[in-house]
């Protein structure tokens, strides 16, 4: 039976040696045996125990014993995944995992790591930025391919569902992992998974394909955004002048901000934030109007002619 990865592995530009996030489960389990037929002695796996679980410690003898019957390197980092109070639990691991990924890859000179992420996880990315009021950068999806620490991570299962990786690991007996957490209906992306696709395949049975195409719509008009963003802002420098934004029309002037904050300072507003900083601007007509204003971990404020961002009140 043929490996449903494989095909999808054979058409992409391999820059090798590759990294595998491996985390023993089924999804990283089909992507590692894909990646090992097709590039034998060219690939290392990569483990992150998260040390949020009793069994974490049983999950890396597990991608031990698999690594070791495939010949392949097994690199394992250790992080602690707690999240903050107030931070969601999801992001805070996801993130915690990315770091180590990166981390690993580096220290064995792996510039390119492939994810076993495939459309299923599309979809569920999808709605959680929908439930979240998400704009057309979250609405856009994982994408195939970005770069974090350093690093350039690759997906290139997206267009698989579930099923068929699970089908071909169950029917050739390959050993893999079962994690309880993904039954845990605490985290949202379960509830998704369990409950509401489901519910979508039978009201909507091309949901998958669909949802990729609105993706790409998504794509394509963020990707217009920050194009449009990157000539206004050439317009009003950076820092942004605040007579040059006062210069654009409200929604352009929203989108150079956001664009500007996320760009310099990895710092994403609310809605509601942009929407008074929008305000605090038309309202800027004389040179003693005073703008300080919470957006994300920092706060805006007027300096001068222009605005800066800082993580706390400037001296």
């Amino acid at each position: 039976m043929l490996n449903p990865a494989v095909p999808l592995l054979a058409s992409w530009a391999a820059p090798l040696p590759v990294g595998v996030a491996f985390s023993g489960g089924v999804d990283s389990t089909a992507l590692l045996h894909a990646a090992v037929q097709l590039w034998p002695g060219r690939v290392q796996a990569l483990h992150v125990h998260h040390g949020l679980q009793a069994s974490a410690d049983d999950f890396v003898r597990h991608c031990e014993d698999v690594c070791r019957a495939l010949g392949v390197s097994l690199h394992v980092g250790r992080v602690d995944a707690r999240h903050a109070l107030g931070e969601s639990p999801e992001d805070a691991a996801r993130r915690a995992r990315y770091r180590t990924l990166a981390a690993l890859a580096a220290e064995h000179r792996l510039q390119h790591v492939l994810l076993a992420q495939h459309a299923d996880d599309q979809v569920e990315t999808l709605l959680i930025a929908l439930g979240r009021g998400a704009g057309p950068d979250g609405l856009a999806g994982m994408p195939r391919q970005m770069q974090r620490h350093g690093v350039d991570f690759h997906r290139p299962l997206l267009d698989l569902p579930a099923a068929s990786l699970r089908d071909w690991v169950l029917a050739t007996g390959t050993p893999h992992i079962e994690d309880p957490s993904n039954s845990d209906p605490r985290f949202t992306r379960n509830r998704i998974r369990l409950q509401v696709l489901p519910a979508l395949a039978e009201a909507l049975p091309q949901f998958r394909e669909t949802f990729a195409r609105s993706a790409r719509n998504a794509k394509r008009a963020s990707m217009l955004l920050n194009e449009l963003a990157a000539v206004d802002l050439q317009s009003t420098g950076v820092p942004p002048s605040i007579g040059g934004l006062r210069a654009l029309s409200r929604e352009r002037r929203a989108n150079a901000l956001r664009s500007w904050l996320r760009q310099a300072h990895d710092a994403v507003p609310s809605e509601a934030q942009l929407a008074e900083l929008n305000d605090q601007l038309e309202a800027c007509a004389t040179r003693g109007h005073r703008i300080r204003l919470k957006v994300a971990s920092g706060f805006v404020e007027r300096e001068g002619d222009h605005l800066g961002w800082y993580n706390s009140r400037p001296p």
